[in-house]
C-alpha cells in the first residue's frame, strides 16, 4: 500500500468522524466532574439507590410488625341456599332446605409481643343472620369486645431474633449503599482513563504520522543525492505506513472509549466527550493501623460477619425447638349477646371465655428433628470458620491496599520523570537524525520509548486513583476531608 493511499484513508476516516460529530454538544470534563456525574446519574448509581430503597422498606416492614395493627373486616353478603341434613332428637335425620344470608363486620387490633414471641389481640364484631322461607326471621349476634393472647410456639421466639438481625441488616444496607458508590467511582476511574489514554494515543499518533511523513520526505531527498541507502529509505516508508495504521486504529479506539464512558454516565450519542487531564494529585500518606481501625468500624462486611453468626445461632435455636415438645396457647375473654332486635344486641352482654392448649410431642420421627438440629449446628460451625477466615483476609486486604496506595505517588513521580526524559531524548534523536548523526533504527527506538513513557504515565495516574478509591471503598472514609463517608438517606427514600 502506497503512502498516498494511506493518506487518503486517513483523510476519509477523519471526514467520517467529522460528519458524525454534527449536531453534537461537546462536554469537557475533568476527573472530579466525571466522578460526580457518575454518582448522580449513572445507571449503576441509580440501581444502587433503588436497592437501598428496597432494603429500607424491608426494614420499615419489620418495624411496622411491632406496632399496633388495626383492620376492618366485612362480609356482605354471605348467601347460601342448599339442602342440609339435620339429626332429630329421636336419632332420625331430616333434610331441610337452608336459605339464609349472613352479614358481618369486625374491627381487629393486633400487637406482636417481642419479649415472648406471642400476640395480643382485641376484636369487636357484629353479625346479622337473615333466614328466608316460610318463617322469615332476622337475628343479631354481637361481640362488643374480646381480648386474647396467642402464643404460636412456646420454645422459640422469632421476634427476639428479628430484633437482633433486622437492625444489623439495615445498617449493613446503608454501608453497602455507600460502598456501592465507591464501586461506581472505581468504574468511573476505569472508563475515564481508558478514554484519556485513547485521547493521548490519538494525539501521539497524529504527531508521529506528521513527523514520519516529514522525515520520509527528507529521506527521499537524501536518497536522491546518494547520502542514504535504499533500505533506510524503505525503513522510513515503513514508518509512515505504520504511523498511518496506528492513526486509524487510534481514531476507532477513541470512539469506542467515548461510547463506553458516555453510556456509563447516562449520556446520549448527541454528547461528545473531551477529557481534561490534570497532573495534580493530593499528597496523602495513610497510616495502616488507623485505616484498619476505620475499616473495622465502617466496612459493611464487618457487619455482615456479625449478622451471619447471629443467623447461624438462630437456625440452631429454631432446629432445637422443633425437635422436642411444641405448644400452642390461645386464650381470650370478652362479652357477647344475641337478639332479634338490633337495639337489644348490646344490652346486658354475657361473659365469654376461651382457652386452648395444643401440644405436639414427637414420638417417632426416625431422627428427623435431631438430624435437622445437627445440620444447623454443622452449618453454624461452617459459618464461624468462614467468618474467621474472612476477617483475617480482610485485615490483610487493608494492609495491602494501604501499602499500594502509599507507594503509588512515588511510582507516579517516576512515570512523570520518565515521560519527560523520553520526550527530550526523542526530540534530540530526531534533531540528530535530521543532520545525519543517527540512523533510522535509533530514531524508531527513541520514538517507541517516548510513546511507551506517555502510556505508562497515564497508567500510573489510573493506578493511583484506582488505589485511592479502592481504599475509600474498604474503609468508607474520605482521607482528603478526614471524615467518614456518609449520605442523606432520608433524601434517597423520598
Amino acid at each position: 500500500m502506497s503512502r498516498n493511499r494511506i493518506l487518503l484513508i486517513i483523510l476519509f476516516g477523519m471526514c467520517v468522524f467529522g460528519l458524525n460529530a454534527q449536531n453534537v454538544v461537546t462536554e469537557e470534563l475533568t476527573f472530579s466532574e466525571v466522578i460526580q456525574l457518575a454518582h448522580e446519574q449513572s445507571p449503576d448509581a441509580i440501581m444502587a439507590k433503588h436497592q437501598f430503597r428496597s432494603n429500607y422498606w424491608e426494614y420499615r416492614t419489620y418495624k411496622a410488625d411491632f406496632r399496633p395493627n388495626i383492620s376492618l373486616g366485612t362480609t356482605f353478603p354471605e348467601f347460601s341456599r342448599e339442602i342440609k341434613k339435620y339429626q332429630n332428637a329421636d336419632g332420625t335425620y331430616t333434610y331441610v332446605e337452608d336459605n339464609m344470608n349472613n352479614t358481618s363486620a369486625n374491627v381487629n387490633l393486633r400487637q406482636n409481643v417481642g419479649f415472648t414471641g406471642g400476640q395480643i389481640f382485641a376484636t369487636s364484631r357484629l353479625t346479622r343472620l337473615d333466614v328466608f322461607g316460610d318463617d322469615n326471621s332476622s337475628s343479631y349476634l354481637s361481640t362488643p369486645v374480646s381480648i386474647g393472647y396467642r402464643q404460636p410456639v412456646l420454645f422459640y421466639n422469632e421476634y427476639k431474633w428479628q430484633k437482633k438481625i433486622e437492625p444489623l441488616k439495615y445498617e449493613e444496607a446503608k454501608k453497602k449503599y455507600i460502598s456501592s458508590l465507591e464501586d461506581v467511582s472505581l468504574k468511573a476511574v476505569r472508563f475515564f482513563f481508558d478514554l484519556a489514554l485513547a485521547q493521548q494515543n490519538l494525539q501521539v499518533a497524529r504527531i508521529n504520522f506528521s513527523n514520519a511523513d516529514t522525515l520520509y520526505k527528507i529521506a527521499e531527498g537524501r536518497y536522491n543525492i546518494g547520502t542514504i541507502a535504499e533500505n533506510e529509505l524503505m525503513q522510513m516508508e515503513l514508518s509512515v505506513l505504520n504511523a498511518g495504521s496506528s492513526l486509524n486504529s487510534s481514531l476507532v479506539d477513541l470512539e469506542i472509549k467515548k461510547f463506553q464512558l458516555r453510556s456509563f454516565l447516562g449520556f446520549t450519542e448527541k454528547v461528545d466527550l473531551k477529557l481534561i487531564i490534570t497532573k495534580d494529585i493530593p499528597e496523602i500518606t495513610v497510616d495502616v493501623e488507623q485505616a484498619l481501625e476505620i475499616a473495622r468500624a465502617n466496612n459493611p462486611d464487618i457487619i455482615a460477619f456479625e449478622r451471619q453468626l447471629i443467623e447461624a445461632e438462630r437456625n440452631v435455636a429454631k432446629a432445637k425447638s422443633e425437635k422436642g415438645l411444641q405448644a400452642d396457647i390461645y386464650a381470650s375473654i370478652g362479652y357477647t349477646q344475641q337478639s332479634v332486635e338490633f337495639s337489644d344486641v348490646y344490652v346486658n352482654p354475657q361473659d365469654q371465655q376461651r382457652f386452648t392448649l395444643g401440644l405436639n410431642i414427637p414420638l417417632l420421627d426416625w431422627g428427623l428433628g435431631n438430624g435437622r438440629y445437627k445440620m444447623a449446628q454443622s452449618g453454624q460451625e461452617v459459618i464461624r470458620t468462614t467468618v474467621e477466615q474472612a476477617r483475617t483476609d480482610f485485615v490483610q486486604s487493608v494492609y495491602l491496599n494501604v501499602m499500594q496506595f502509599n507507594l503509588q505517588d512515588d511510582q507516579l513521580i517516576i512515570a512523570a520523570k520518565t515521560d519527560t526524559i523520553a520526550q527530550k531524548r526523542y526530540d534530540m534523536t530526531k534533531q540528530r537524525f535530521l543532520i545525519g548523526k543517527v540512523d533510522v533504527l535509533d530514531l524508531n527506538v527513541s520514538l517507541s520509548e517516548k510513546d511507551d513513557a506517555k502510556a505508562n504515565y497515564i497508567a500510573a495516574l489510573r493506578m493511583y486513583w484506582s488505589n485511592f478509591y479502592n481504599l475509600r471503598k474498604i474503609t468508607l472514609y474520605d482521607f482528603l476531608k478526614d471524615e467518614s463517608l456518609d449520605t442523606d438517606f432520608d433524601e434517597l427514600i423520598e
